[in-house]
C-alpha cells in the first residue's frame, strides 16, 4: 500500500464533472466510480470531506435575463448542492463507507445542520462528511465554501477534481496551445488570473498556508496519486 502524506482532505467536486457525457444531472456511472474511489480511499485511512457544486442541476446565471435576482439564484443554487450531496451519501453507503451530510441550511428532515466539531467527529470515526449548501449566505462559491470548510476541519489538502487534468494559461478546450502548470504558487493564481478557483476561496487557502491540488476526477487512480504525494494535475502551494 503506497504511504499516505495526508490523513484529512476536503475533496471539491464539480457538479458539471459528474454529469459524464450528458448535459444535464448526474451521470450514475460516474457516480459510482466517484463514490468508489473515495472509499478506498478511507479504506486506507484518508479521511474525506465532501464539498460538491451544483452546476449539474442549476446554473443561475440564466435567470438573470428574466428578472430573477441574485440572492434568489443564489439560495436555488444552494439547493442542487444539498440534491447531489444526498446522491453521494448514497452511493459512499452503497460502497461501504458510512457518510453523514451536512447543510449550511437548516433542514433536519433531510440532513444535519452543519457544526464544525460534529463534522470533525464523524471523520474522526472514519465517516465521509459532506458540506452542502455552499457556506449558506448567497455571492459566495461553493469553491469558497470548500475552502472555508477544509479549513475549519484542519484538513491537509484541499483537492478540486474538475474535468480538465490540472491548471493551465488558458481554457485548454478552446487554444490547444494553452501551457499546463505542474506547480503554482497562490501568489501567481491570483496575479496571472488562472481559473483555479474564485479570489475569496484562493485567498483563503493562501492565508492558511492550505495545499490545494487540481486535478481530473476522471482519470483512474488520480485521487490516490494526490494523497500519496504523485505528482497529479496541478499543486498550487506558497
Amino acid at each position: 500500500m503506497p504511504a499516505l502524506v495526508y490523513q484529512r482532505v476536503m475533496l471539491k467536486l464539480s457538479g458539471e464533472a459528474l454529469m459524464g457525457e450528458g448535459d444535464f444531472g448526474l451521470d450514475p456511472q460516474v457516480l459510482q466510480n466517484t463514490a468508489q474511489s473515495i472509499a478506498e480511499l478511507a479504506a486506507m485511512g484518508i479521511q474525506p470531506a465532501i464539498v460538491i457544486g451544483g452546476g449539474n442541476i442549476f446554473r443561475g446565471s440564466a435567470l438573470k435575463n428574466v428578472g430573477v435576482h441574485k440572492v434568489t439564484a443564489d439560495h436555488i443554487g444552494m439547493l442542487a448542492t444539498v440534491m447531489n450531496a444526498l446522491a453521494m451519501k448514497d452511493a459512499l453507503q452503497n460502497n461501504g463507507l458510512e457518510t453523514r451530510v451536512f447543510s449550511s441550511i437548516e433542514m433536519p428532515d433531510i440532513c444535519e445542520k452543519y457544526v464544525w466539531w460534529k463534522a470533525s467527529r464523524h471523520l474522526d470515526k472514519g465517516r465521509a462528511v459532506i458540506c452542502a449548501a455552499g457556506t449558506g449566505n448567497p455571492f459566495f462559491t461553493t469553491d469558497t465554501a470548500a475552502a472555508l470548510r477544509a479549513i475549519e476541519l484542519s484538513c491537509d489538502l484541499m483537492i478540486k477534481a474538475t474535468k480538465v487534468d490540472g491548471v493551465y494559461s488558458d481554457d485548454p478546450f478552446k487554444n490547444p496551445n494553452a501551457q499546463h502548470y505542474e506547480r503554482l504558487s497562490y501568489s501567481e493564481v491570483i496575479d496571472r488570473r488562472l481559473a483555479v478557483m474564485d479570489t475569496t476561496a484562493v485567498v483563503l487557502c493562501r492565508d492558511h498556508r492550505l495545499p490545494l491540488r487540481v486535478l481530473d476526477m476522471s482519470k483512474p487512480h488520480a485521487l490516490l496519486r494526490a494523497v500519496t504525494g504523485v505528482a497529479e494535475g496541478t499543486l498550487v502551494q506558497d
